[in-house]
């Protein structure tokens, strides 16, 4: 019985093996491969130990510019990798092995495209001329083959604005198969869905232009048995265009400037690819990004399914992101390891390990770190530390304690969460570069009056009839009565407008007197006059240095002193300041200009009241942009004070010529200009230096 099942599984394992050898022979291997050139266009064989049972899939790259073909399950008989053609366009063809399957690699000289047939045993690898590629293989070549066998119409038409200010035409196909040629007709581009209705409600003309994208129109009508797509963009643009499954879009963006940038889509920086792939497993198409970039990419087994996808001269990282929008994937990135699952997946395992280093941390043993500080202060670095809810950057077990004699800060926490004060406190404890401020206020006085006066008296000893009488003409009731009588001689002025002086300085006087031959009338005459000009000039220049992005001030001034009445009934003194203050706060800029939040302030003493002593103001606050080293004039005001005043004597006053003996007349014109100047700069050395 034993050696019965021992010849029974000795037959299964002959029976296997020779099962396997002949799956292993019936595999096809790459035997050789020879090139061609057939009526000008080059022509690649390749041939097989087996026949084909279909086309291989494979991809086109514009830099550098090769052709790659994935052949499932096939092996390298030949003995060698690589092959040198150097005929046309094809420089060589290199054949890789993998674990599945081998890829046949045309190098070429100017990317091209290409159209594959199967000749018994052979796969003929027919390469378009390089002349007609560069010419028209947009227009003659279409963006992908009709499968359709009747029309069906086109599901829905939408229009979006990119993130980055592109315009995307996304139209909904009814399946996967409808064949699109989409090319470019002077500045226009023209898409065409073949074998394709349009429905009365998307046969319309699109207006965009409020998108603010470089499309301005989209027009969609029904030509025969295709929907024609009409899309009018203004400017340099360039355009790309993507299908995934039944989703068809068009990318219409600014041209780029840089003729280097490899990237077509905005942000992406790969180089561009061309895929065309029907119903491939979306694990398949990773490995094809995978082979292209150089990037080793592990897949969650729980991503499945297939995609069809077209794309044409398509940075591969755009590509990438592609894929992974239509399969609802997410992507992480360590190193040159990509790892892809869906994103429910990775949102879980991130929440998972976020939790476990949790854990950790309440578990990990604790322990103390001291920081000198030498530009900071320990104790502003420790409210950092320990702040409250979402601003704390220690652990919960963590805690922070500044010693101010020394400075330093004593830290206690796991030593991840060191690692983290650490390289804050290199990024805070850092000499704060410093601004001299300095500011010249100026004001300027010029000051002008005149004045003119008169007084008029006469003096005589009688009038009156039979000379029995006695008269006195005087400036005033009182002084007449008073000279009536002492029988004093009346010699008192009768119109006394005399000139007031100005500025502090008296007026200049110039004396008459008119008597008859006996001397027992007088006619006195003085006229009075001052013409005065001044011109002054107040110049303040405080000066104050501080640090980047902190508030200083700087200020002078005199406080006087006024009663002030209380609750109670009685008085006490109080202090109004009259100063001149700056305060002013500076923010170095990345260009090397400073910004300025200024608050200047001055003041002087007015006017005394009987309340007290009241306080002239000029006040400016404002926000500048300056120049290092540079002055600005950041305020300015102006006042002109013009009086005219003028006293006479009624009716006398007014008598043409002899009218100027009974005025008096007074002018004053007085012009206060003040000017502020700013200029900051950055001190480069030591704050004594720069104030010297």
């Amino acid at each position: 019985m034993m050696k019965t099942n021992m010849w029974s599984w000795r037959a299964l394992l002959a029976a296997a093996a020779t099962l396997a050898s002949a799956w292993v022979h019936a595999a096809p291997a790459v035997e050789n491969i020879t090139g061609s050139l057939q009526g000008g266009q080059e022509v690649v064989r390749v041939e097989f130990s087996e026949p084909l049972t279909s086309l291989p899939t494979g991809f086109v790259t514009q830099s550098p510019a090769r052709i790659a073909l994935d052949v499932p399950g096939a092996s390298n008989s030949m003995g060698r990798n690589a092959v040198e053609m150097n005929v046309g366009n094809l420089r060589s063809v290199n054949v890789v092995q993998g674990s599945d399957r081998s890829r046949v690699v045309l190098n070429l000289k100017t990317p091209t495209n290409y159209k594959l047939q199967l000749d018994g045993k052979a796969l003929l690898v027919s390469l378009d001329p390089v002349a007609q590629t560069a010419q028209a293989a947009a227009a003659q070549t279409p963006f992908a083959e009709s499968r359709n066998r009747e029309m069906q119409p086109l599901k829905d038409l939408d229009f979006r604005r990119g993130p980055d200010g592109s315009g995307r035409v996304i139209v909904d196909l009814p399946t996967n198969q409808v064949g699109v040629d989409i090319r470019q007709q002077g500045q226009t581009l023209v898409v065409d869905f073949l074998k394709s209705s349009l429905p009365e409600g998307l046969r319309r003309r699109m207006d965009v232009t409020d998108f603010g994208t470089p499309i301005q129109t989209v027009t969609t009508t029904q030509q025969g048995d295709r929907v024609r797509m009409v899309i009018e963009p203004r400017g340099a643009w360039e355009h790309s265009a993507y299908q995934s499954d039944t989703q068809f879009v068009v990318e219409v963006r600014q041209q780029k400037q840089d003729p280097n940038k490899l990237s077509q889509g905005p942000g992406y920086t790969g180089e561009k690819l061309s895929l065309n792939f029907q119903n491939i497993e979306v694990r398949s198409l990773l490995q094809v990004i995978a082979d292209f970039t150089n990037f080793n990419i592990v897949t969650s087994d729980s991503v499945t399914g297939a995609v069809t996808l077209r794309l044409k001269d398509v940075p591969w990282d755009q590509a990438l992101d592609i894929i992974l929008q239509a399969k609802g994937l997410g992507m992480r990135r360590s190193g040159n390891v990509l790892w892809i699952a869906p994103k429910d997946e990775i949102a879980a395992k991130e929440k998972l390990e976020l939790e476990s280093n949790a854990a950790i941390q309440s578990l990990e043993p604790v322990r103390t770190q001291a920081f000198q500080m030498n530009y900071t202060k320990a104790a502003d670095i420790a409210v950092q530390l320990t702040g409250t809810g979402s601003s704390r950057i220690l652990s919960s077990r963590g805690s922070a304690i500044a010693e101010p004699r020394t400075n330093q800060l004593f830290v206690t926490d796991v030593p991840s969460k060191l690692e983290e004060v650490q390289q804050l406190v290199a990024r805070l404890d850092i000499a704060v570069p410093q601004v001299l401020i300095e500011a010249r206020i100026v004001e300027a006085q010029d000051s002008f009056g005149n004045s003119l006066g008169v007084k008029l008296g006469a003096g005589f000893p009688s009038f009156g009839v039979g000379g029995g009488g006695r008269g006195v003409v005087s400036n005033s009731y009182d002084t007449a009565v008073a000279q009536k009588n002492t029988g004093a001689t009346s010699d008192l002025p009768f119109v006394n407008l005399p000139s007031q002086g100005a500025g502090g300085f008296p007026a200049a006087t110039l004396g008459v007197s008119i008597f008859n031959s006996s001397l027992t009338r007088f006619l006195n005459l003085e006229l009075s006059a001052l013409e005065a000009d001044g011109k002054g000039r107040l110049v303040s220049s405080p000066r104050i240095v501080t640090a980047d992005k902190t508030k200083a001030l700087i200020e002078q001034g005199t406080e006087f002193p006024y009663q002030q009445a209380t609750s109670s009934g009685a008085t006490s003194v109080s202090f109004r300041r009259a100063t001149l203050k700056l305060e002013v706060t500076p923010q170095i800029t990345p260009e090397g200009n400073i910004i300025l939040d200024l608050d200047i302030n001055k003041d002087s003493r007015g006017e005394t009241t009987a309340a007290g002593v009241a306080i002239d103001t000029k006040h400016i606050k404002t926000q500048v942009l300056v120049d290092n080293g540079g002055t600005v004039v950041i305020g300015g005001i102006f006042t002109l004070d013009d009086a005219s005043n003028e006293s006479r004597v009624p009716v006398l006053g007014d008598i043409p010529v002899a009218g100027n003996l009974f005025k008096y007349r007074d002018r004053s014109t007085k012009k206060t200009e003040l000017l502020v100047f700013i200029t900051p700069k950055v001190v480069a050395d030591k704050l004594g230096a720069a104030l010297r």
